[in-house]
């Protein structure tokens, strides 16, 4: 059953972003769910509480003095919870984490085995996801914090923190018949790719290469699968393990030309300190991101 206290949150949350599907959104709702729970709301006051236009919604002057009446009061009351999460939530709670997938495989296994050995009550929860979906997890609170390429950083409701910069190589099958350092700009390339909106992919083209992807795939394992049968090479980050490779059947060349790097980022929402169970995490992330 959904109250009133309930009614007015999602109220406060369509007035502040000024459109209900974006609203409907943020809160993980259906937009027809959140139409009922405000045509319920207005039914309740008497009066419509918003306008619609060509853009979103607005605040009728019904809305408006609801809305200044009960933002103060909700503010204030997540100020104190906060508060509360921040003195208590040392040692228990839970931690939402959203991560690229390529970083899962060097450097969030350390960073989240290191945590979770030091913090056994907290709950760790990890998504994997491609970059655009971790900035987009984290920028929308259902995720506490991420780790992404920098590239894919373009709002400013997030607070970034950079931790170190990624290399990629070549990943090639043993057999094939290539020097420990390539120019890519000068060899045809046949490569099997991350899909198009993901940062590693923008990278290959915004470097001036202009590959034939054989074919598409979203996880690490998938692609080192059809690296190893055949159909093309790879362009990856140099700190993938040598022992996952050689499982395989594959091994790193390195790239001379043109510089294929990015930096590694853990942000934030950007609207307010982090708690001290992510800041935690952080710490343990640069820690071992400098080793």
């Amino acid at each position: 059953m959904d109250t009133p206290d309930r009614q007015l949150r999602y109220f406060v949350r369509i007035a502040e972003l000024k459109s209900l599907s974006r609203a409907a959104e943020d809160l993980d709702q259906t937009q027809s769910g959140l139409s009922r729970q405000l045509a319920a709301l207005e039914a309740h006051v008497g009066k419509p509480l918003f306008t619609r236009t060509g853009r979103g919604v607005e605040l009728t002057e019904a809305g408006s003095r609801l809305l200044d009446g009960i933002q103060p009061a909700y503010q204030s009351i997540d100020r104190v919870v906060d508060t509360v999460r921040q003195r208590e939530g040392v040692t228990h709670g839970t931690v939402r984490l959203a991560t690229v997938h390529t970083l899962s495989y060097y450097f969030m296994a350390e960073v989240v085995a290191s945590f979770v050995s030091s913090h056994e009550h907290v709950n760790l929860s990890v998504m994997g996801r491609s970059s655009p979906d971790v900035v987009a997890l984290v920028e929308s609170g259902k995720a506490d914090v991420g780790f992404v390429y920098d590239a894919a950083v373009a709002t400013d409701n997030v607070a970034s923190t950079p931790l170190f910069d990624d290399e990629m190589c070549l990943i090639v099958r043993h057999d094939v018949p290539l020097a420990d350092a390539v120019d890519l700009g000068g060899m045809p390339l046949r490569l099997v790719g991350f899909p198009p909106h993901y940062a590693l992919r923008k990278m290959i083209h915004s470097a001036g290469l202009q590959p034939e992807f054989m074919a598409e795939a979203e996880t690490i394992d998938a692609m080192l699968k059809l690296v190893s049968s055949g159909v093309g090479a790879c362009i990856l980050p140099s700190r993938i393990p040598e022992k996952l490779l050689t499982d395989y059947g594959l091994r790193k060349v390195g790239i001379r030309s043109p510089v294929l790097r990015r930096r590694v980022v853990a942000i934030t929402p950007g609207q307010r300190q982090p708690l001290p169970l992510v800041a935690e995490l952080l710490a343990c992330a640069h820690r071992i991101a400098s080793a």
